[in-house]
């Protein structure tokens, strides 16, 4: 748990007032959290705890990091400590990055605590009592060489469901196809700690019996789904469960570090992390007030409201409620359920365990504020659908959003209001005479009234990014209604409506202050700084600030002396955007590697040897390219050998021999680590091609062939080319009008049917060639814009590429599950966003 010191007194239930509890999924104690964890659950959940404060609901928010199961001791055994060693110090970890995002737990926990045990054990025996569990002996993995049965992740293996073959499932689950597994189903299983082949062997475990309490879970899920007005992928995934009928689920597990089974028979083992897990929900709140009951046991008075990402959804749809129904007892049981797909990172997916993406101490290293941060990942939350963290996209939202928008339109009014008198207010608010007379005015105020509802209706329903959204479509209408009023012009001619008009504006200052502390607590604190007023005046009335927005100009009293208005926000150079997407690119470890043979090598380079012994990083590196460590090891003109008479020098060209045999094992060529050089013989690479964005501005069919379509399109030159594409019988011609596609444009021309074609539309295919459909990029995309790929640099090669390249990049060239077009797994990606097919999944791209 957290500390004590200065902890404020725990609030309870209030008759006659909205009680919201808040939960959001407790994060694992494997690494340090990433931009796809913290938007996924943590921040989700802040930004919905910091609303209903707002609006005085009486609301506690609990989470804390989830501690017991294989995942630590893996964990514990690649650090050489205990798996309490290893808690203790994530969880340190995790607060640290939480704190730094301003996110306001009521409580933060653990759930490696005596109250978890108390209380998990005591539900289990209630469960138990009732009749739910069973006994069973099932067959499991036995390691002969570890000589311990292996848990579901400490086996790895290929995915037995058809056209996934992931070679890197695990024993629970694969990460590929998402499905759910025991270890016993893995083709080829081999343990996760020794790589050995295990063996099957019984062992006795006790089994949650769902089957018999599904009619039990219809009736909440049938009943909750619609009140609590569940995302649809939480229903989705919910009734796909309860569609094929559930299963018995095993509730223990052969390990030493969980929560101990308190059954003779099994004393031996500890509860399966799942089922102990969200039972830390409670337990985390018992450590927050010793009345948790009332919170927990309180349905009629109390609203369970919890966020997490869709791997999560089974365990707190199906297993938790099931176990809680076991008992018997009057739980509060879920209300709302807000459920994220997953946030992908440029050519990738986040990973917690195999470390890549941007990680929460790395968002802290990068000095750019915590507001900016947290406005880019709610922007870009992925409520329906996966969505994308590009750097690109970052700069463009931080510039077009932030700076010229939301900050432009606060810094107006403020530093207009600042200048001296003459010139100015004198920092004083200037009374607004005849305000509400105004047609414009009041035309204005009922627009951001209209805009203030959508909002609320928004945020009740959590439906954040569109909260978020309108907040700053609000801004927006306050940037037009500037420019339509024209103040600057007013001043020198009707000082008294330009008087109601920043009168006006600065009401709206305050209220967008307001409208995006949950978004961006610190940019508001900001705000009130430079309004000069204390942030505890931001909570708002009963109707969620509606009258308020309607009077705009009765917000802040007139006389009201303002603070010193400064920018808010700063754009993002090119420079520094492209120094962070090479820092974060690649995973945690290689980033490591890289970081310490740089370092190295500047040691190196500062080292002075005269003579034959002269030498430079990358000029001759024998033994290195197969991994092999020679003696004597050639570098330069310097022959360097283990006895010889340079001591320390030796050690220093050995530890970066040994950084570099190590980017090696990894596929990273330590040349491009260390000091990037010219290679003489290039290899194949995407960025080969110049794909661009094109517009179809004409297109015919073939005069000499009935599968042919003649198109004319614009891809960004003086003239439209002729292409000619063989999409007749897959897509009708009034649909390829006036379409924008993406066009592969230095391969080189071909004669079809006579007539020159001068580029490739690119178009995919289902695996019979039945199907074809045109990669669209979207629609805002800049015509003539180079597609570009996440994780791939480089320029288009002079002249025309030959087709044994193309044939050759073409291999890799797909849709993916979301639809979306890849070079391997990279994006094709524009300013605008990713390139997509309408329907075919996982189709090649030609």
């Amino acid at each position: 748990m957290g500390d004590d010191d200065g902890k404020k007194e725990a609030k309870l239930p209030v008759a006659g007032k909205r009680n919201i509890l808040i939960t959001s999924a407790l994060p694992y104690v494997n690494n340090v959290p990433h931009l796809g964890n913290i938007i996924g659950c943590v921040l989700s959940a802040d930004v919905f705890a910091r609303y209903c404060r707002l609006r005085d609901y009486n609301v506690i928010y609990i989470c804390g990091t989830d501690e017991y199961g294989t995942t630590t001791e893996i964990k514990a055994i690649e650090e050489n400590c205990s798996p309490k060693e290893i808690c203790d110090k994530y969880y340190a970890i995790h607060k640290q990055v939480y704190d730094w995002f301003g996110i306001s737990f009521d409580e933060f926990g653990r759930t490696s605590t005596p109250q978890q045990t108390e209380i998990c054990q005591d539900i289990f025996n209630k469960v138990m009592e009732n009749n739910w569990l069973s006994e069973n002996t099932m067959k499991q993995l036995y390691c002969t060489t570890c000589k311990r049965f292996l848990a579901d992740r400490l086996v790895e293996g290929t995915c037995p469901t058809p056209d996934c073959a992931n070679d890197s499932a695990r024993g629970d689950q694969c990460d590929k196809c998402g499905k759910l597994l025991n270890p016993t189903e893995l083709v080829d299983p081999r343990c996760k700690t020794c790589q050995t082949p295990p063996e099957i062997r019984d062992t006795n475990h006790l089994f949650l019996e769902l089957p018999l309490l599904q009619h039990k879970l219809e009736e909440y899920v049938k009943e909750m789904s619609v009140a609590g007005s569940w995302s649809q992928n939480a229903i989705q995934i919910t009734n796909s469960w309860l569609n094929e009928g559930l299963k018995s689920r095993c509730i223990t597990r052969d390990l030493k570090w969980g929560v101990p089974v308190p059954h003779e028979k099994y004393r031996d083992k500890v509860f399966y992390v799942w089922f102990d897990a969200p039972i830390g929900y409670i337990s985390i709140t018992s450590c927050y007030t010793s009345e948790w009951e009332k919170w927990w046991k309180n349905p009629e008075n109390v609203e369970l409201y919890q966020f997490m990402g869709k791997d999560n959804v089974p365990f707190h749809t199906v297993m938790f409620p099931s176990t809680l129904l076991g008992t018997g007892e009057k739980w509060t049981y879920m209300k709302t359920i807000s459920v994220t797909e997953y946030l992908n990172y440029e050519a990738g997916k986040f990973s917690k365990s195999k470390g890549i993406g941007v990680f929460g101490n790395d968002a802290q290293d990068t000095k750019i504020p915590v507001e900016v941060w947290r406005y880019y990942l709610l922007t870009n939350r992925p409520e329906v659908s996966d969505t994308l963290f590009l750097w690109s996209d970052l700069q463009a939202k931080v510039k077009g959003d932030l700076v010229n928008n939301l900050g432009n339109f606060i810094n107006r009014v403020l530093s207009f209001i600042a200048k001296p008198t003459g010139i100015g207010y004198g920092s004083v608010v200037p009374d607004a005479p005849g305000a509400e007379s105004d047609p414009l005015t009041k035309e204005f105020a009922e627009t951001v009234a209209n805009y203030v509802e959508n909002y609320q209706e928004a945020m009740e329903k959590v439906k954040l990014k569109q909260g978020l959204k309108i907040a700053m479509s609000i801004a927006n209408e306050g940037n037009v209604y500037l420019q339509k009023e024209k103040f600057w012009d007013l001043y020198k001619t009707d000082l008294t409506k330009c008087s109601s008009v920043m009168r006006t504006s600065a009401g709206l200052v305050y209220l967008l202050a307001s409208l995006l502390e949950p978004f961006m607590p610190s940019f508001s604190v900001e705000v009130l700084k430079q309004l000069n007023l204390p942030p505890e005046i931001l909570v708002q009335d009963e109707k969620g600030d509606l009258d308020r927005a309607r009077k705009l100009w009765d917000i802040l009293p007139k006389d009201h002396k303002i603070g010193t208005p400064e920018p808010l926000f700063r754009e993002l150079g090119d420079e520094e955007v492209e120094e962070y997407r090479v820092k974060y690119a690649g995973s945690q470890a290689e980033r490591k590697v890289v970081a310490e043979t740089q370092v190295v090598a500047e040691k190196l380079k500062k080292t002075k040897i005269s003579g034959d012994l002269e030498c430079s990083i990358g000029e001759s590196m024998q033994g290195m390219s197969d991994g092999k460590s020679s003696a004597p090891w050639v570098f330069g003109r310097l022959r360097l050998w283990p006895c010889g008479p340079w001591g320390g020098y030796i050690s220093l060209v050995y530890a970066v021999r040994d950084q570099m045999q190590l980017l090696w094992s990894m596929g990273r060529s330590p040349l491009a680590a260390v000091k990037p050089k010219a290679i003489a013989k290039a290899e194949v690479s995407i960025t080969t091609l110049d794909i661009r964005v094109g517009l179809i501005t004409k297109v015919q069919k073939h005069p000499d062939a009935d599968s042919l379509y003649v198109e004319e399109i614009d891809v960004g030159e003086e003239a439209p080319r002729t292409v000619v594409s063989g999409l007749v019988k897959y897509i009708p011609l009034e649909e390829m009008q006036n379409r924008k596609v993406c066009v592969l444009c230095n391969l080189k021309p071909v004669k079809m049917r006579g007539i020159q074609s001068h580029a490739m539309v690119l178009a995919a295919s289902n695996d019979d060639h039945t199907k074809v459909e045109l990669v669209d990029p979207p629609h805002s995309a800049p015509v003539g814009e180079r597609v570009e790929f996440p994780g791939f640099q480089g320029e288009p090669i002079n002249g025309y590429v030959n087709l044994k390249v193309f044939e050759k990049l073409q291999a890799d060239l797909q849709t993916d599950a979301e639809l979306v077009a890849c070079y391997k797994d990279a994006p094709f990606t524009t300013s605008a966003g990713v390139c997509k097919v309408l329907s075919i999944c996982s189709g090649a791209i030609r």
